[in-house]
């Protein structure tokens, strides 16, 4: 599995899409609601921290091709999107 990119999504209500090379097939995963802030525009760790934990419940953070995993790793980690990103990389090796 690879990582190929991350853009803004086409969809009006998503914020992101991420292209992943899954056994030698694209796969897209769309993610973030485009209405709301992220850790990326507030930078407010108390806010981080509940996110974290109000989705900790339904999500699963440990599979990289889960939306809720884009949102936590790349729009709920780091303070830049291309910190994120790259901890996202190095976190899944991908």
């Amino acid at each position: 599995m690879k990582l190929l990119s991350i853009k803004p999504s086409d969809r009006p209500t998503k914020k992101y899409v991420a292209t992943f090379m899954v056994n030698d097939k694209p796969k897209t995963v769309h993610f973030g609601y485009k209405g709301s802030q992220t850790f990326l525009d507030h930078k407010d760790e108390k806010k981080r921290l509940a996110y974290v934990a109000r989705h900790r419940v339904n999500e699963n953070f440990n599979d990289p091709l889960t939306a809720g995993s884009l949102s936590r790793y790349i729009l709920w980690n780091k303070t830049t999107l291309s910190a994120s990103i790259a901890d996202f990389k190095k976190r899944f090796n991908l």
